[in-house]
């Protein structure tokens, strides 16, 4: 209804608006560390030989930690083993930080039972703020990717800004996973911190498996399981994959779908952290 619309959109406005630092903070800091690993390409591809030879002299697990340095200078691998290899542990840590307290982290200070007092739904509450999450995201990332195309023009790098968008839309789509999971999660579990918790432990756990897997083939059939598998980052500039990059996206869908439905019929917390809530585990009282 147009009453529900219109209270979904001051939602999101509100929670937009909260998140205004957290954009300009994180975009910023992204687009000038970005625009200056870009800047320093040309210095790298000038001293190809000796750092060749430097790097060869590397242990291979460390290399593995940067998705390897077989095509350290060229553009796309470049773009990956600078920045894109470790974003998702960086920016991870903030988005399941943020998508585990979407809800949870006012219902734990003592205000989401206020909002909800007022003629707002929950379906409006849930999907302004997941709107306002998403956009945050988003404009996060389009920031960043703002720092590298004014940067790319002074390079030797031959990358037009369509293409440099390519790497984002990977990145965005893994990110989009882990927030909806956090967010999930966040519904199950008794407390923000447990959510947090679980949602990072998948997060870090996915990423040493999937770096280890490039040098142990034992593990090749355990990081097929981990979302950060199917994460291309700047090798994206090479050949992007639509059909992970959906696939992706879509599971990010149906973690926020399952969190939508699960927030419509739970309780609401006045404030604190909840209980497990297992009926089993408690005895019927003696009459």
């Amino acid at each position: 209804t147009e009453i529900e619309e219109t209270a979904m959109f001051t939602i999101f406005k509100h929670a937009l608006s909260r998140n205004l630092g957290t954009i300009i903070g994180w975009g910023l800091s992204l687009a000038v560390l970005g625009g200056y690993l870009i800047l320093f390409y040309d210095t790298l591809a000038e001293q190809q030989a000796q750092l060749t030879q430097l790097i060869s002299q590397y242990p291979p697990e460390l290399m593995a930690m940067f998705g390897g340095m077989e095509d350290m200078f060229t553009p796309h691998g470049y773009i990956n083993v600078e920045f894109f290899s470790y974003m998702p542990l960086i920016l991870g840590i903030y988005i399941v930080l943020s998508g585990s307290g979407l809800l949870v982290g006012d219902e734990e200070n003592g205000t989401l039972d206020l909002v909800l007092a007022h003629p707002v739904s929950r379906t409006a509450t849930f999907w302004g703020r997941l709107l306002s999450f998403t956009v945050t995201v988003l404009a996060i990332l389009l920031i960043a990717w703002v720092g590298f195309v004014l940067a790319i023009p002074g390079t030797l790098l031959d990358i037009s800004p369509l293409e440099m968008a390519l790497p984002f839309l990977s990145l965005f789509a893994l990110l989009a996973l882990f927030g909806m999971l956090a967010l999930l999660f966040s519904q199950l579990l008794p407390s923000r911190r447990l959510a947090a918790m679980g949602s990072a432990l998948l997060l870090v756990a996915g990423f040493f498996i999937t770096t280890l897997a490039r040098l142990d083939e034992n593990l090749v059939n355990l990081a097929r399981l981990s979302p950060l598998n199917y994460y291309q980052g700047g090798l994206a500039l090479l050949d992007m994959d639509w059909v992970w990059f959906s696939a992706l996206l879509g599971a990010a869908v149906v973690f926020a779908l399952l969190a939508w439905w699960r927030f419509q019929r739970r309780d609401i917390r006045l404030a604190g952290e909840g209980g497990w809530q297992l009926r089993f585990w408690k005895s019927k009282a003696k009459p």
